[in-house]
């Protein structure tokens, strides 16, 4: 740490913003803010007075939290905000009328396009105190304080395993460490210094190339000539082509649309998945591409052959590291092949493409060049940013969350869903969490390339029917008989979603 004086402060201690961190703060446009937006749905009104004691009880021991960003020439700072005030940071609002789903929709998108002030710390919630008979909590936090995954653990600290507690996930002790660690790659994965060394090399070669290597095949191909599998990531980055131009695809505005579909059990999952062969994640994201596709359809586009390529964040930390704070992930670019209409064929034609990925070095690349964009000039950050996401149409994400049902202040949260940042001219933004035993599927839209994404939301559960009914109607055996628990398991699947399933409108 250093002391400064300025900006009208008294004297005061500042501390280094990571590189990563300060990747995403720069990141920041007016058309994608870089901003993860949470709800909690509650069973029960909630006083605004009691969510302020217990945020300033178990959120603000997070001292980040309490901290701004200080941008100067020589990099980024976090520095105690002198004049914090909880009052701004915890706000109520209120839904018109008789509110539900379509209200609260309503006021998150307009709250996802609204940026978060600079001039003090970078979150805040929003108590909807009319939700459906009881109330709703919105979460707006920068990503350069932290990840998704840190983030929710974070958020989950503040709840209790019951309406009078305790709380469902206690740390160790009072006091949270909010350091920033100077070389994280080395702290987090530890046994291949050699494979972070090359990333972070690599990243700097990139730098120091002014980014042409990531344009320019010729420069890509030279570059994979050097035989590690680092480079040869960089040459696959270099030389992957766009994916299918999609109506999904062009140059975002600042106003976006949010929604989230009604949740599907997550048992059903594990036993269609256990039945297919596939994990959960494939089986999750096959239903996401069918959802794409079907709209699509819908809207008369072409899907023979389309193929949308997402962005999908590696978790790269232990689980019960999570609450530190930071950003400590990387990115794989994962095809989806909405062109396939068969539901069973597009989700093993997933796992086939998940499974290409599981030993890729990108997660480690795509954190190098992180540490790269926030290290070197805004300009080159920026041509970096644009070269890489023009590649991708979406950014994916699945958050395990707890999976039994958590209190906070008393309320019994009944739902909850949360919302990735785009980052360069991605306007579609995709999340799955599960949570007291069911999947919640949500998506984010740019308005002006998808004005509608609830009608790709209420797909979602429709598609995973479809794979639950080709399932069970497939030849068995298959590459083996189908366990008989599982067989019946899924009849039980079944007759739940028929009693259920109606057409997307």
């Amino acid at each position: 740490m250093a002391v400064i004086v300025g900006e009208g402060h008294s004297v005061s201690k500042r501390e280094k913003v990571s590189a990563v961190d300060t990747a995403w703060l720069r990141m920041d446009r007016p058309a994608n803010l870089m901003m993860i937006c949470g709800v909690l749905m509650l069973d029960r009104p909630l006083a605004l007075a009691r969510l302020r004691h217990i945020v300033n009880e178990r959120f603000l021991v997070f001292r980040r939290f309490r901290q701004r960003t200080v941008r100067t020439a020589a990099g980024a700072w976090w520095r105690d905000d002198p004049h914090f005030d909880l009052t701004r940071h915890v706000v109520a609002a209120k839904l018109g009328g008789d509110a539900g789903d379509r209200e609260l929709q309503t006021l998150v998108s307009t709250l996802v396009a609204i940026p978060l002030s600079h001039d003090r710390p970078m979150w805040q919630f929003h108590l909807v105190t009319n939700y459906r008979g009881g109330a709703a909590l919105v979460a707006r936090i920068h990503h350069c304080y932290a990840d998704g995954i840190a983030l929710v653990r974070v958020m989950l600290s503040m709840t209790d395993a019951s309406a009078s507690g305790p709380p469902a996930m206690p740390f160790a002790g009072r006091e949270r460490p909010s350091t920033t660690v100077e070389d994280p790659l080395a702290e987090l994965l530890g046994p291949l210094n050699s494979v972070v060394s090359s990333a972070r090399g690599v990243a700097r070669v990139l730098i120091e190339k002014g980014v042409s290597v990531l344009t320019d095949p010729a420069q890509a191909v030279a570059l994979a000539g050097q035989g590690s599998a680092i480079t040869a990531e960089v040459a696959k980055l270099a030389l992957m082509g766009e994916d299918s131009a999609t109506r999904f695809k062009g140059t975002p505005g600042v106003a976006k649309t949010v929604a989230w579909a009604e949740p599907i059990p997550l048992d059903d999952v594990k036993t269609i998945g256990r039945a297919l062969g596939a994990s959960v994640n494939d089986l999750l994201l096959a239903c996401v591409a069918g959802a794409l596709r079907g709209y699509l359809a819908e809207h008369g586009d072409a899907v023979a052959g389309v193929t949308i390529r997402a962005l999908v964040p590696v978790n790269l930390r232990p689980m019960e590291k999570a609450w530190r704070l930071g950003n400590k992930f990387g990115l794989v670019f994962l095809d989806l092949p909405i062109g396939i209409e068969n539901p069973i064929e597009r989700l093993y034609a997933v796992r086939e493409n998940m499974r290409a990925l599981k030993d890729s070095y990108q997660p480690l690349l795509a954190f190098g060049l992180l540490a790269a964009m926030g290290a070197g000039p805004q300009v080159v950050q920026d041509t970096m940013l644009a070269a890489l996401a023009r590649n991708a149409t979406a950014v994916m994400t699945n958050v395990p969350g707890p999976q039994t049902a958590l209190w906070l202040a008393g309320a019994r949260i009944d739902s909850l869903m949360f919302w990735v940042p785009q980052s360069g001219d991605i306007g579609l933004g995709v999340s799955i969490l599960s949570y007291a035993g069911s999947v919640r599927f949500g998506i984010v839209a740019d308005r002006g390339l998808c004005p509608d994404p609830a009608r790709i939301s209420a797909r979602f559960g429709g598609e995973f029917e479809k794979i639950v009914l080709a399932t069970l109607f497939s030849p068995w055996p298959r590459d083996g008989d189908l366990d008989p628990a599982v067989a019946e398991a899924a009849v039980t699947s079944r007759s739940r979603a028929a009693t259920s399933l109606t057409p997307a409108t």
